[in-house]
């Protein structure tokens, strides 16, 4: 996450209730309905009070399957950028967003982008509700599990007290692949790990080395319930990497269709002078 910008921290209105309540019946219905997810763990999530629940993240639906799965609110980040879209539609993913649970936060500058974080999740704990995170800070670019950023989940977590529920989402990344614009029907799996209590870390939220603790303890139990490959980098520079790996593939595929059409070139010039009159062709 990154900017400075959250809106509506304080606000739980009898409308936002209710706009949450019919996207619950609508859209959570409808994906359970068409995808049937299997759940285990349901019993570790608490009944009524606060909760952190710090899930791997694969695919843009683990927002919607995870809430569609329990029968309370749960609170995600989202990019401020799907509540400010201009025009019908752009009114409409604000519409769907905020039912869905899910705030808002300006991504416009790192080191804000994390006090946001921190500070929204914070607020939705202290009124007792359900917090959702994802400690790798974006989508996985493989399927694999990538280290976690220590200053979202640890430090709302060491700040508020609340118990940190690992989740692990399975094959969600397999029903709308990038560039598929079709769902595939399948059956995604979530997996909820019991609570983890890390009050013996109280008022040591600006220790670095107590923040990696906590951070890397979540990030087992997550690999332990998904069962993904661990890579210890953050999945941001996995990114970077794939990226800059496809801008110099691209590159060598450039230069070598440019010497071939250069050859081509040459071979053509070298046979129009062979055919040309006084040359002895």
């Amino acid at each position: 996450m990154s900017g400075d910008i959250v809106y509506g921290l304080s606000e739980d209105t009898g409308g936002t209730r209710l706009l949450y309540g019919a996207m619950k019946v609508t859209v959570g219905g409808t994906l359970k309905l068409a995808f049937r997810p299997w759940v285990e763990g349901l019993e570790h999530v608490p009944a009524e009070g606060p909760a952190i629940l710090a899930s791997n993240h694969l695919s843009f639906s683990d927002s919607f399957f995870l809430p569609a799965v329990l029968d309370r609110k749960v609170t995600f980040i989202a990019k401020a950028e799907y509540f400010t879209t201009p025009g019908v539609k752009g009114r409409m993913t604000a519409a769907f967003f905020k039912g869905a649970g899910q705030l808002p936060v300006d991504r416009s500058g790192a080191r804000g982008a994390g006090e946001a974080a921190v500070r929204s999740g914070i607020e939705v704990l202290r009124r007792g509700e359900l917090f959702g995170i994802y400690p790798e800070g974006t989508r996985s670019p493989d399927g694999r599990l990538y280290r976690g950023k220590p200053g979202g989940l640890a430090r709302v977590a060491l700040a508020t007290g609340a118990p940190v529920l690992p989740v692990a989402m399975i094959d969600t990344e397999k029903i709308q692949p990038p560039g598929k614009v079709v769902p595939k029907l399948m059956r995604p799996g979530i997996r909820i790990g019991r609570p983890l209590d890390f009050s013996r870390y109280q008022g040591m939220e600006h220790d670095r080395f107590v923040l990696r603790a906590v951070t890397d303890e979540v990030m087992y139990e997550i690999m332990r319930l998904s069962g993904q490959e661990y890579v210890d980098i953050y999945a941001t520079a996995a990114k970077r990497r794939l990226a800059d790996a496809a801008k110099a593939e691209k590159q060598a595929q450039a230069e070598k269709q440019a010497e071939a059409e250069k050859q081509a070139e040459a071979e053509k010039q070298s046979r129009a002078e062979k055919r040309a009159p006084g040359t002895g062709a």
